[in-house]
């Protein structure tokens, strides 16, 4: 026997089943409406897990996730779209898979937010196959499946095959024709989906490959639903996860294994590399965030599983979750933002513009109308008891303990893996200039003090006014770390006229300010709480951090994002601002629809007329 065909003998196969845009709507998973039997059959002769986290609900940085190991809060690769480079002597896990003799192809789809380091794949293309391997050679191949997509559930004409009239509801979703109608044609996309892999696995049987293999599905992230993908709720990052281990490598399942049934453990993306490494008889990299839940080099079960949202293609956000079996925690460091800002790409959905305008027209009920307001700093839920996310805990005594401890928990998580989302993102990128911000933070050259910037965050998003003295507000406004300063300008305008006379001249001077991302925070306070000469100096470096001409994509963003909430405060500007370029020279192709949809927004707001 040939070293290679000895390497196959002792090392399995696995095949990785990806769907788009899905959470746990599946037969195997107890929902009835659903029609799903090929993933179900799956589940009856492996296991699912109950506990499976996306850790991002949106494509580009819940994959950054699977392929790194590691969290892209950490990489500085959390937003929507984003490029950066791999922290130095990092490899994607393919590479120690390839290096270990295996043959790696994926079909098809990557969408990573990291610069890949060399080649990773032997093949990643919509022809990637593993019967294309050498001959003996062990297999990992991915197979991705895009039918369930969010684009896919909103196409029409479509006649539904899942009633509508039987759709479920959340109890966030206005029940409307156009929400049964969105939700029935998610489920027939679904079984459409279901139908893909049960040819992959029949392909698989055909080929006599069923007891060398060991396989996975999962969805990416949850439904392309308004409130699910986008959003670090539970709806929103909870996903399937069934596994299958023939007989032969039964030695490499968890402990908990059983055919048929359910692991209760609390498993998320960044566990995946792991997993698949620790599978192969590979040790996992120490600096790897994710634990392996099977293998040679399984770990202890996790406690928590986390998620995150970063800013989502053209809306800037910072929103971190976790949960345990029973409690769902959320912590908002842009709460003086809305739950739904325009995403146009969102809004293509008819559920989501029928929605808007019942909120505006007063139409909904205080759960359905809470995702169009501004955020709480912080929202704690049972989800066994609350399942859809509704009744937040946070003010409840009775639970006064766990939202502590959630709180404390989320807080040492961040500062462990040194959570770059504190960073905004045009002064990451500035800074970091083509570097990786996970090097950089731990070199003290991204923030300075991180300690000291990450209580800023914590300290900024949380206090009130009554809290913070106007001699620390002054300190911090014009502190030597520009990510503490902007903190503090991001508690200016979360306070509003509370603090803005008392600290109007500092707030002048940051106008100036070397950081652009201080610069646009501190315009967008000034032309809202300020007095009324700040207006025009205001609305002015807003115009210029917005044109490409003389400000980079990143800055540009946040400027637009500013504009758009300044309403008719911004009219004066109004011509400046159609003139202002929408793409420049270095702009990122994968961002370059961005500043466009922003403009658009903009100005239809300016002139009256309806969304775009």
């Amino acid at each position: 026997m040939s070293t290679l065909s000895a390497q196959a003998a002792d090392r399995p196969n696995i095949l990785w089943i990806t769907s788009e845009d899905n959470g746990i709507e599946l037969g195997c998973y107890g929902d009835d409406y659903a029609d799903t039997p090929n993933i179900d059959k799956l589940a009856e002769k492996g296991m699912r897990y109950n506990y499976c986290w996306s850790n991002a609900p949106v494509c580009a940085p819940a994959r950054t996730t699977i392929i790194s190991g590691m969290y892209p809060t950490s990489l500085g690769a959390q937003h929507m779209r984003s490029q950066q480079p791999m922290p130095q002597g990092m490899k994607m896990y393919p590479q120690y898979l390839r290096e270990a003799g295996y043959y790696c192809t994926n079909n098809s789809k990557e969408d990573y937010n990291l610069e890949k380091p060399g080649q990773v794949w032997d093949d990643s293309s919509r022809k990637a196959h593993w019967k294309n391997r050498k001959d003996g050679q062990p297999f990992f191949a991915i197979f991705n499946h895009t039918v369930s997509h969010e684009s896919q559930l909103r196409k029409r004409p479509h006649t539904a095959v899942h009633d509508p009239a039987k759709a479920p509801i959340p109890a966030y979703h206005p029940d409307i024709p156009e929400s049964r109608q969105d939700w029935a044609q998610y489920y027939d996309k679904l079984t459409e989906m279901d139908e893909k892999v049960g040819q992959n696995l029949q392909e698989l049987a055909e080929a006599g490959l069923m007891e060398d293999t060991i396989i996975f599905y999962y969805g990416d992230h949850g439904s392309g639903m308004p409130r699910h993908k986008r959003w670090p709720y539970n709806s929103g990052l909870h996903v399937p996860l069934v596994v299958h281990f023939p007989e032969k490598y039964k030695d490499l399942a968890p402990e908990e294994y059983t055919t048929g049934g359910a692991s209760d453990r609390l498993v998320s993306f960044v566990d995946l590399a792991p997993t698949l490494l620790s599978l192969c008889g590979v040790k996992p990299p120490q600096e790897w965030q994710g634990h392996a839940f099977a293998g040679k080099f399984e770990t202890e079960d996790q406690p928590y599983i986390f998620g995150f949202r970063g800013r989502m293609d053209e809306r800037i956000d910072m929103v971190r979750s976790m949960r345990n079996e029973r409690f769902m925690y959320i912590r908002h460091f842009y709460p003086h933002r809305p739950y739904g800002q325009f995403v146009h790409y969102m809004f293509q959905t008819p559920t989501t513009r029928k929605w808007y305008q019942m909120h505006l027209d007063g139409q909904l009920t205080d759960a359905q109308d809470l995702f169009w307001r501004t955020k709480p700093v912080e929202e704690l839920y049972d989800l066994q008891a609350d399942p859809d996310e509704i009744n937040s805990l946070v003010d409840d005594p009775q639970y006064a303990e766990t939202l502590k401890e959630m709180r404390e928990v989320l807080g040492k998580k961040m500062q462990e893996t040194r959570d770059v989302g504190i960073v905004p993102e045009a002064e990451m990128n500035q800074v970091c200039d083509g570097k990786s911000p996970y090097d950089l933070v731990r070199q003290g050259k991204l923030t300075g003090d991180y300690d000291r910037a990450i209580a800023a965050a914590f300290l900024a998003t949380r206090a009130t006014a009554d809290e913070v003295t106007d001699e620390a507000l002054v300190n911090a406004l014009s502190d030597d770390q520009a990510t503490v300063r902007y903190w503090a300008t991001i508690f200016t305008l979360r306070e509003g006229e509370q603090v803005v006379p008392e600290v109007r001249s500092h707030l002048l001077d940051r106008l100036d300010d070397s950081s652009s991302s201080v610069r646009v925070i501190a315009a967008e306070t000034l032309a809202t709480y300020g007095q009324e000469e700040d207006l025009a100096r205001s609305l002015d470096v807003l115009v210029k951090a917005a044109d490409l001409r003389q400000s980079d994509v990143y800055t540009a963003i946040a400027a637009w994002n500013s504009l758009d909430e300044l309403g008719d405060k911004a009219a004066s500007v109004r011509d400046r601002l159609a003139e202002l370029p929408e793409q420049a020279k270095g702009t990122p192709g994968r961002m370059s629809s961005y500043i466009p949809r922003l403009k658009q927004k903009t100005l239809a707001d300016l002139d009256g007329k309806p969304l775009p």
